[in-house]
């Protein structure tokens, strides 16, 4: 087992190098310069190459990427463009904001994923059935920013002026009535995706001849979906929700937009905007880190759900 993480940890060098080089390229290929953006309108063009000197924007491209590599490996990620502050710390500021609302978007796909996929399963060809995928259908198709303008309307400024107090705030962070919204509008998406992954797996584990024996043998139908059927339709799931939380990380880039959410997600599109080449390659690598350990952790689940696979580390 240890040796698989080393060995995972390894493998994941030169996918985040790959990460930063091909986001680095896109940013010098963007239209702009940062220079010309950080500077008052009327700057000369003297001021300008001076403020490109001083970032070091003038030398060759590899030059400026190794620099960064360089930095990276000595736990530096440079300062910001915009603010002159250092990247990594802008990005622990804002990093535990973000990682609450996944975390909190994720409870709310994973209860109602579960939920609506062992009851469209077991209720295979019914009302509960067609209800359910009817729902993950429209939750695939709702875009988050309309959802999440419609909830505001409806929950802040409707509520509000009909009976005289905010039910929720449409902006803001700090307390749970400021997360409620917009992990419901990050969660519906992916609710419906573990939905529809949950009820194909427990349709094929219902199938399995292991069920149909506990039930001959007269168990209890909870006790033959929960115990016998549900753990083993689990792996799918298992990955699919881990794959997730990974999206979350990145998706919330326009839920953090509507609600003024502030996490990395929101700062990613303001540093885009600035040209902010070293904010922009922390928030990526920041991501890619992330989604990697996630990834490993999903994996080291299996060996929880199905001892089977801890044979394939022995």
């Amino acid at each position: 087992m240890l040796r698989y993480i080393f060995k995972r940890l390894f493998v994941l060098i030169p996918v985040l190098i790959g990460a930063t080089f091909i986001v680095f390229a896109i940013m010098h290929l963007t239209p702009g310069d940062p220079a010309a953006l950080m500077l008052p309108q009327d700057a000369t063009r003297a001021e300008i190459e001076a403020m490109r000197e001083n970032l070091g924007l003038n030398d060759p491209f590899f030059v400026q990427y190794g620099n960064f590599l360089f930095g990276i490996f000595r736990g530096d990620l440079g300062d910001s463009f915009r603010t002159g502050q250092p990247v990594f710390d802008i990005i622990m500021t804002r990093l535990p904001a973000t990682m609450q609302l996944a975390a909190a978007s994720l409870v709310v796909a994973v209860i109602i994923g579960l939920i609506a996929g062992i009851v469209a399963a077991i209720k295979q060809y019914t009302f509960w059935d067609g209800g359910a995928m009817f729902s993950a259908l429209l939750g695939v198709s709702m875009p988050n920013f309309w959802l999440g303008l419609m909830l505001i309307l409806v929950f802040s400024v409707f509520w509000s002026n009909n009976y005289g107090y905010t039910l929720l705030p449409a902006s803001g962070y700090g307390t749970i009535r400021h997360i409620i919204m917009p992990a419901i509008v990050l969660g519906t998406a992916h609710a419906a995706f573990i939905t529809r992954i949950t009820r194909s797996s427990m349709l094929e584990v219902l199938r399995q001849d292991y069920v149909r024996t506990a039930r001959a043998k007269g168990l209890n139908e909870w006790i033959v979906v929960f115990s016998h059927a549900l753990r083993n339709a689990l792996m799918p799931v298992v990955t699919i929700v881990g794959l997730r939380f990974g999206v979350l990380l990145g998706g919330s880039v326009v839920t953090e937009r509507i609600f003024a959410w502030p996490g990395i997600g929101r700062l990613l599109i303001d540093s885009v905007r600035a040209q902010d080449y070293n904010m922009v390659q922390g928030i990526i690598l920041t991501y890619a880190i992330i989604f990697s350990i996630v990834t490993l952790l999903v994996d080291l689940l299996y060996t929880l759900i199905d001892p089977r696979v801890r044979t394939q580390y022995r």
